[in-house]
């Protein structure tokens, strides 16, 4: 049996529905400029503080978190992350007491993760490079409307990927 799907959500199709040349050359910009994106800022991150681009968003979340806490579980979904990938980055940063682990309240099997005063000084530290980088590479390359359409499609894009599969 044959199900219909529109052009849009036709994510197993038996036939591919190929790019055309227009949206090969935007694909293939947007793939450039996310891989340059992120390796800019990143370079920022191993010349100007002392957190990786991805233990300064690992902090970020925890900043933002009632206590400065979050779950494991939560920590990684936020992060888009495996849970494996984001207890060995945890992991790293507790040993540098950046971060501590510890049982959730309430939850034997659940594990918090709590952002230190040390982690908390490292990242109020690197948070201007971190600003600076981003909007060296991005905000101020983009006129206003760009990075309004971008975020848009970023959140479509991470939402349909989401409702998809889990990570």
């Amino acid at each position: 049996m044959t199900t219909q799907h529109s052009d849009r959500t036709a994510p197993h199709e038996d036939k591919p529905r190929w790019l055309d040349a227009d949206q090969q050359q935007l694909w293939r910009a947007y793939l450039e400029g996310t891989v340059r994106f992120v390796e800019a800022v990143s370079r920022e991150h191993e010349e100007r503080s002392a957190v990786s681009l991805n233990e300064y968003e690992l902090l970020v979340r925890l900043s933002e978190s009632p206590g400065r806490t979050l779950r494991m579980s939560a920590l990684a979904e936020g992060l888009a992350r495996s849970r494996s990938r984001v207890t060995h980055t945890v992991a790293r940063m507790e040993a540098r007491g950046l971060v501590r682990r510890s049982a959730t309240d309430g939850d034997r099997r659940g594990v918090d993760c709590v952002m230190t005063e040390e982690g908390h000084r490292t990242l109020v530290e690197a948070a201007p490079a971190h600003v600076a980088a981003v909007r060296r590479f991005m905000v101020d390359v983009l006129t206003p409307e760009q990075f309004q359409a971008l975020g848009e499609a970023m959140a479509s894009v991470a939402r349909a990927c989401r409702e998809d599969h889990e990570i």
